[in-house]
């Protein structure tokens, strides 16, 4: 508990640092030019995540960052292990992002007030209607040219197997037409959810080629969800298919 509290600390202390880059980010969000925010802080949101790491003991593999489009908004499908899925998606991918995250952030000082700024949109799971209009609002987020991620599992799945894909997840890249980039995160629950206290380990991420959604009709949008579902599966090596760590939380 003492561990979790430091490493809690640490990120918010190395957050709130950066008082003339929120000040920025602050006027640009203020104004509406959601842009430049992300040009602005995509490279202090890399060296956030690499400090994460540092702090947490943690190394990483990564692998098909040249598959992302460099050109165009994409949504990001991924699977979700544990916490450190986050980090490593802000580490690895060069680009800005949003992401579609619980509600419950929110509550977190600091953190949520950047999540607004990189796009970020919060879904209550607990809420059918809500959690729906959260993801007709990814998708206007899609359509006006911001990349977003979302972990279509809607929990972490805690060292168990990776849960079915909600389908509801993939109408931001259907209902926009932008390109599905799936990438396969492996490893990251062995860095806290394994014991409940942070620990440093290896993890990899694979970025798979883009999976095109334009023009899609019923049947084969299916079909993309079970192939987006199967190649991130496919990349998954460190996963024990034990019992899930028990959680009531996401």
């Amino acid at each position: 508990m003492i561990k979790n509290i430091k490493v809690l600390l640490k990120v918010l202390k190395f957050l709130n640092s950066e008082k003339k880059l929120y000040r920025q980010s602050k006027k640009l969000y203020k104004e509406g030019k959601v842009d430049e925010i992300g040009t602005l802080i995509q490279p202090e949101v890399n060296r956030f995540a690499e400090y994460c790491m540092e702090i947490t003991g943690c190394t990483i593999e990564k692998s098909g960052i040249e598959n992302i489009p460099a050109d165009k908004p994409v949504v990001y499908i991924a699977n979700h292990q544990g916490l450190m899925d986050m980090p490593i998606m802000l580490g690895c991918i060069p680009y800005p992002k949003g992401f579609i995250a619980k509600i419950e952030t929110l509550k977190i000082p600091i953190i949520s007030k950047w999540m607004k700024f990189m796009s970020c949109v919060f879904m209550d799971r607990k809420n059918v209607k809500k959690a729906v209009e959260s993801i007709y609002e990814g998708i206007e987020k899609v359509k006006a040219g911001h990349s977003m991620v979302i972990f279509p599992e809607g929990t972490r799945s805690r060292g168990g197997p990776v849960k079915p894909f909600k389908s509801g997840s993939f109408k931001l890249a259907f209902a926009s037409g932008a390109d599905i980039v799936p990438v396969s995160i492996d490893g990251t629950w062995h860095a806290f959810e394994e014991t409940g206290s942070f620990q440093g380990c290896p993890l990899r991420l694979v970025v798979h080629p883009p999976v095109k959604t334009e023009g899609l009709d019923k049947a084969q949008q299916k079909e993309v969800i079970a192939q987006v579902q199967a190649t991130i599966e496919s990349a998954l090596t460190q996963i024990s298919f034990k019992e899930p760590v028990p959680s009531s939380e996401g």
